[in-house]
This record gives C-alpha cells, structure tokens and sequence, in this order.
C-alpha cells in the first residue's frame, strides 16, 4: 500500500507541478472548439431532439479532453521515465503488478477528472442545462479516464520513443475520437460511416456520458455501459499480463 501511495503521489506531483501545461491547456482548447463550433453551425444544428447544439457540444468536448489527457499522463510519464533510465529506481522496490498499474492509471484518471471539470466549468455558460443523471456522468467519466489511461500505459509499454508514442495519438486516439460524435450525431452519418462508428468504443463513451447531461442519446446508456466496461476490463487484464510479464521494461 505505501508502495502504491508513493508511486501514486510522485504521478500527481509530476503533472500538478506544470499545471497550467496539463490542466489549463485543454481547457482553453476545448473553449475555443466550442467558440468556433458554436458560432459556425451552433443556429443551423439540432443534433438531438430539443438540445441545442451550443449544449450538445460541452459533454463531448469535456470527455475528449478527460481521455486525450488520460492517455497522454501514463503514457508520457512511462516513456519518460524509460528513456531517462529512472524507470530501474520505480521497478526495484518490491511493488507488485496491482500496484504499479493503479498508480499510474489512478494518476491518470485524476487528471481526466480535473481537465473535465475545467471543460465544464469554461463551457458551461455556453448554455448547458441542470444535469440529468449525475450518476451516468460519474461512471462514464471514471471508466472513460480509466480506460485510456490504460491505453496509455500500454502505448507506454510499447513505444520505444516520443515519435512512436506520437504515432498512437495521431492514428489510434485523434481518429478515434473525431468518429466518435463529438461534434455531431452518428444518426446524421452516412449508413457506412454510422456503422463504422458503432464499433468504436469511445463513441459510447461519448454518448453514455452525453445521457448523462440531457436524458437522451443515440443509444442506450446501458449499451454503452456494457461496451464501455467489457473493453476497460478486458484492456486492463491485457496491461496488467503485459506487466507481469515484463515485456520491455525489464529487458
């Protein structure tokens, strides 16, 4: 436990201590999403029944931001520390596996959470309503952040440098979000395309947490619950195999 703790801390402190880089820079990027989306297409929209788009855009902005920023603090922090040769002084201890992998995805999802919160709190004068569902919001924000973070480690794990780390962001994470429905509703896609969408995990992600402002959705919240849960447990069984195997990092 003090092992988790510790390990828990210095990733907490490694993103607080350049705050505004972590914490500020999405929110503003997310304030400028919706400033441009809303003026551009925000009066012509209705992506859902009765939801303004100025409205509809702040949940997807905010779960973006949660699980781009997710992926980027246990993967940035892993390969960091293994190009630095500190990762030796992490994996000496006698931490075990659990540990190690609820550390760094805990840190992670505590920066999701704190980005998210900032989305919201910059964006929330754009017009969105009285939430729902509090409880959809929590479980989807959790599992999204967590879920990512995940992904991240293993991007971590895998990536020998920052242009391959690059790589997962730039064709793995952007595409993947940008099919997602951030910006609009899969229900206004081409049969292909909305399709293709369907297989897409954070598309539920996206839309559960949506459900969770406004009551409704392109699909069932418990749909997205299961597709949501089944890949985060199935990610996390998959990383937590990788560590106790000791693939890369200890080679």
């Amino acid at each position: 436990m003090i092992g988790f703790y510790t390990l828990f801390k210095k990733e907490i402190l490694r993103f607080w201590k350049v705050g505004f880089q972590t914490l500020a820079a999405p929110m503003i990027t997310a304030l400028l999403y919706q400033l441009i989306f809303s003026h551009a297409v925000g009066k012509s929209v209705e992506a859902l029944p009765d939801v303004a788009y100025n409205a509809f855009l702040i949940p997807g902005l905010a779960m973006m931001s949660m699980t781009q920023n997710a992926f980027a603090n246990s993967s940035s922090s892993l390969i960091q520390s293994r190009i630095t040769g500190n990762l030796v002084f992490i994996l000496l201890p006698p931490l075990s596996v659990s540990a190690f992998f609820s550390a760094y995805v805990g840190a992670s999802v505590v920066r999701g959470l704190l980005v998210g919160a900032g989305v919201i709190a910059a964006t929330a004068w754009f017009g969105l309503p009285l939430p729902h569902n509090f409880i959809w919001i929590t479980v989807f924000a959790l599992l999204g952040c967590t879920m990512m973070g995940t992904l991240g480690l293993l991007a971590g794990i895998v990536a020998e440098k920052f242009d391959q780390l690059a790589a997962f962001q730039n064709f793995l994470i952007m595409p993947l979000t940008f099919l997602s429905g951030v910006f609009y509703s899969i229900n206004s896609l081409p049969e292909f395309w909305r399709n293709l969408s369907h297989l897409n995990p954070v598309f539920y992600m996206i839309d559960g947490f949506r459900y969770g402002f406004f009551g409704v959705s392109d699909t069932s919240p418990w749909l997205s619950l299961a597709v949501v849960g089944a890949f985060t447990a199935a990610l996390s069984a998959a990383v937590l195999l990788v560590l106790k195997s000791g693939w890369k990092l200890r080679s």
